[in-house]
């Protein structure tokens, strides 16, 4: 099996050229051409005796017919054209697998969700060999592929996110997902996050599912076995400490090799002037607010991390915040008595974010936003003015190799492919 951006298949005694067509059971020829079988016949062997040169639109896929030649004698032969009755044939038969591609579509976007949970995935809709194959692991058969499922469900308790279902190929589904997990044999419980597609070829003979590809969006080499995705992997299980406290809600996107891009949804602060990111200047005012310095008196639960903001990279503005539980309104918010402190809101927005460990310093954490800002701007995403620094542990109670600190550069916007 292979995909093929120009592959050539023999229709019985008849050939034509499709283009970004993944293809199932397929035998290579002496003439390189990969041949198929299917359950019919588009044409028939006396009414194609040999070649011509045209190209239709048909069942919304572009096709470049070549010479067509009898395979059964590779006779050479001169050019004619095609009885309208064997275009007619073709029409039907390309509506039949337009219709079959987009049912499979539905099915996916209905049944993918499932993939971890305990109805999990419908199996008859996959090949007894189909073929799956990620970074560093690969089956070919259906019992292989639901062990595989079953095993990362068992060590990791996927959260398995589906982003788009889309058909990129006659035969040809591509998936876009993020899959966010927990290694629960170590005792720090590290969460590993993975983002993706998945391309799955179907098998024009049965109309199931015969190959799964996954591709991460976090290395370069995605073809079995690379130790490249290996490290992804072993990267991701060390040590970070975040405490249990309510922090804002996200969705992970996109994870790259260098940052995650994440969609947060709303969330309000408690806010007030600080001196540099790094410093702790304002800080005693907004946690005032919480612990009752408010027109209520009201004590507030804590929750994680806290922010501080610079506007520029000359620092003219920094802020210090302190987020407040999600399930708050602003509207029924006690207001801040110090002067200073005021209550605000951050809507729903897209933040790229790259995550590390120690002892926050201020000359580390501008290096961070510069790499972040840099690898934003050459994978074409254009990122807001200044940054924020989030802090989710006690300096004072937690060692500094297992803080967990992230850099955030907001963006102007992003759009998942």
């Amino acid at each position: 099996m292979r995909s093929s951006s120009a592959a050539v298949y023999s229709l019985s005694s008849f050939r034509f050229i499709s283009h970004s067509q993944s293809n199932c059971r397929a035998s290579q020829k002496s003439n390189s051409s990969i041949h198929v079988s299917f359950r019919t016949s588009f044409v028939s062997k006396d009414r194609l005796r040999t070649g011509l040169n045209s190209s239709y639109q048909v069942g919304g896929w572009n096709w470049k017919w070549g010479k067509v030649e009898n395979l059964s004698n590779r006779a050479s032969s001169s050019s004619s054209s095609v009885a309208p009755a064997d275009l007619e044939d073709v029409q039907e038969q390309c509506s039949e697998q337009e219709k079959l591609m987009r049912e499979l579509t539905a099915f996916l976007e209905k049944d993918l969700p499932h993939l971890f949970d305990e109805q999990g995935i419908d199996r008859r809709m996959y090949d007894k060999s189909v073929e799956f194959k990620d970074p560093i692991t690969q089956y070919d058969s259906l019992e292989g592929y639901l062990f595989n499922i079953q095993l990362l469900r068992w060590l990791f308790g996927p959260l398995f996110e589906l982003h788009s279902v889309k058909q990129t190929g006659p035969n040809e589904i591509t998936t876009r997902w993020t899959m966010t997990m927990n290694f629960r044999l170590l005792p720090w419980n590290p969460e590993l996050v993975f983002t993706g597609t998945s391309v799955m070829s179907v098998n024009p003979e049965t109309g199931k599912f015969c190959r799964h590809v996954d591709y991460w969006d976090s290395i370069k080499n995605n073809e079995y076995f690379s130790f490249e995705g290996l490290i992804d992997v072993l990267k991701q299980l060390r040590i970070y400490k975040t405490p249990d406290l309510e922090t804002p809600k996200y969705q992970i996107l996109k994870r790259t090799a260098d940052y995650e891009v994440r969609k947060y949804e709303p969330f309000i602060v408690v806010d007030t002037k600080g001196d540099k990111l790094t410093g702790s200047s304002g800080f005693n005012n907004v946690t005032g607010y919480i612990f009752g310095k408010n027109t209520r008196e009201e004590k507030i639960p804590m929750t994680t991390p806290v922010f501080t903001q610079m506007m520029d990279r000359e620092l003219s503005q920094v802020h210090i915040q302190i987020v407040l539980p999600l399930e708050r309104q602003l509207s029924e918010l006690p207001e801040p008595l110090l002067e200073g402190v005021k209550l605000k809101k951050t809507e729903e927005n897209f933040a790229a974010v790259t995550k590390f460990s120690g002892k926050p310093i201020e000359e580390i954490v501008l290096e961070k936003e510069n790499f972040l800002r840099s690898s934003l701007i050459r994978d074409g995403i254009r990122p807001k003015s200044g940054c924020m620094l989030a802090r989710y542990n006690d300096p004072g109670r937690t060692w500094s190799f297992i803080m967990r600190n992230e850099v955030l550069i907001w963006l102007d916007t992003f759009v998942l492919e």
